[in-house]
């Protein structure tokens, strides 16, 4: 006896009989009436089949008449005359008793993505041989080509949600993952995140390839837990730099990539913007930072929302998300209590955090930082320098622009090497969209945490850099005048990001690590 039939529409459109193809006929249109009526799984009135297919001109009752006659030939002759099913008014397909690889992920939602396991996930991903009926093209056809499309623009975003699940999934598998980042990419190739997620991927499966491994880390891969998380072993160096990444929510549903490097004690460095976890690893700006806290510690720190890994496609970029966000992090890394290292504006976000949560916080370290942005001081010039900034973003974010170069870079390291500001230039078209940026931007100038400064009750080190021109030097004396017992440290710089090459970096550190190892 002859199997049911398989119907394939997550591509081309494939019959199958028992694992061997079945041929259609030629004619585009009547393998388009087969793919509608299978897909629709109902009775369609001749009518409308007619309207959908054939222009007046062409006789479209007999034009329908013989498409079906077509179909019966190919789909009928092995003993399943009752799934093409025709009466004088309408026409059915019954696919009860049929495999059809559409019904295994229509109508899928993202929670119920979220709840399936990575065998199954990558099941469903081998369901889709390309796009909806792609080869099914009818620009003469209009309403069915409405169909096909609204059908294949649904069923791409189903897809894009399990592919973007796998490579969540297998990041610690960066060579599996990537050909998922691949496909993913191949959905939209303007898609600027996933083309970051796949560089990363790319440089993580390259590290981990080239990288040697001791028999501690063989021994430590067999103990890590189901997370992914690194057994402990081995410190930080230049022959063994690694680092993991992992994803976490924030409560609106927002996807924020962290990182964790190194060994011993813990210390969280919240997230400022311009981050993206996997290219600032290898950066003359920030790797020096990195491999410096990461030398003792276990660090961990993570990319803001609208940046680097974390989700670009957000509606919330206020202030208290950016602090649920830290919560999130601090929550998911699964640290009690812990040091907490604040850079720029994430100095104000950390603030807020050691407000919320002081039992969560040995020691507050704040750097560059201030606690009311431009638009809160009180300040004419700053005020219009920083809506002048936000149009800069706004207009030249991403692109080749000497003068937004010359404006922004400068401004971060005036003290930087050619090569450093060249990387700092690229930064700003890795980490974020021009709109991101602009809206970031709008959110830092409405911060003011001067309120809490008195609420800090945990012993804070505030350090500036003396000739800082993105954050003002008073803005750190502010600080460290508002939090009780705080400590200033006045750093010889001109550099808002220190240097590694500079005198006053090898001062932040030493500063940091002796704060860090005094008394609680």
């Amino acid at each position: 006896m002859k199997g049911p039939l398989t119907i394939k529409v997550l591509g081309e459109l494939v019959v199958l009989r028992d694992a061997r193809e079945i041929a259609l006929p030629p004619s585009k249109k009547t393998r388009a009436l087969l793919a509608y009526l299978v897909v629709t799984n109902r009775r369609q009135r001749r009518d409308h089949l007619c309207q959908m297919f054939w222009e007046v001109p062409d006789d479209p009752r007999a034009s329908l008449r013989w498409s079906l006659s077509k179909l019966r030939h190919s789909i009928d002759q092995d003993g399943d005359g009752d799934c093409l099913k025709a009466d004088r008014d309408s026409v059915c397909f019954d696919t009860a008793k049929l495999d059809v690889d559409l019904l295994q992920v229509a109508h899928m939602t993202a929670n119920e993505v979220r709840l399936l396991d990575i065998s199954r996930l990558e099941t469903l991903a081998t369901v889709f041989r390309g796009r909806f009926l792609e080869d099914l093209e009818l620009p003469r056809c209009p309403v069915f080509e409405a169909w096909r499309i609204f059908h294949g623009d649904a069923l791409d975003r189903t897809r894009s949600m399990i592919l973007q699940a796998l490579v969540e999934r297998l990041r610690s598998e960066p060579e599996r993952a990537l050909s998922y980042a691949q496909t993913l990419q191949s959905l939209d190739a303007t898609n600027k995140q996933v083309s970051l997620e796949m560089r990363s991927l790319a440089a993580s499966a390259l590290q981990r390839a080239t990288r040697p491994r001791s028999a501690s880390e063989e021994l430590g891969e067999q103990l890590s837990d189901e997370d992914g998380h690194p057994a402990p072993g081995g410190g930080q160096n230049e022959h063994r730099r690694f680092q993991e990444i992992h994803y976490c929510s924030s409560p609106d549903g927002v996807r924020i990539a962290y990182a964790v490097s190194g060994e011993g004690p813990p210390i969280l460095r919240a997230a400022h913007w311009m981050s993206h976890l996997q290219y600032e690893w290898e950066s003359p700006v920030w790797r020096h930072w990195i491999d410096s806290l990461s030398s003792r510690n276990t660090l961990i720190r993570y990319d803001e929302r609208g940046n680097g890994l974390s989700d670009w496609n957000v509606s919330d970029f206020s202030f208290d998300a950016m602090v649920t966000d830290l919560e999130s992090v601090a929550d998911a890394s699964g640290m009690n209590r812990f040091p907490l290292l604040g850079v720029s504006q994430s100095c104000a976000i950390s603030i807020a955090y050691v407000v919320r949560h002081p039992e969560r916080v040995l020691r507050l370290i704040l750097y560059g930082g201030y606690a009311r942005g431009r638009r809160k001081r009180g300040d004419t010039h700053q005020l219009d320098t920083h809506e002048a900034m936000t149009t800069l973003i706004r207009e030249g974010w991403g692109k080749d622009n000497a003068a937004f170069r010359q404006l922004f870079t400068e401004a971060f390291i005036p003290g930087a090497s050619r090569e450093q500001m060249a990387w700092f230039n690229d930064l700003q078209r890795q980490t974020t969209s021009p709109l991101n940026a602009s809206l970031l931007h709008s959110t830092f100038g409405d911060i003011d945490v001067s309120a809490m400064l008195a609420q800090v009750t945990v012993p804070t080190l505030v350090l500036h850099a003396r000739n800082d021109a993105v954050v003002p030097f008073d803005e750190g004396k502010v600080l460290a005048a508002g939090i009780p017992g705080a400590r200033f440290v006045d750093l010889n710089s001109a550099n808002h990001i220190l240097l590694d090459d500079e005198p006053a970096f090898a001062d932040f550190l030493r500063e940091v690590r002796s704060f860090m190892a005094g008394p609680e």
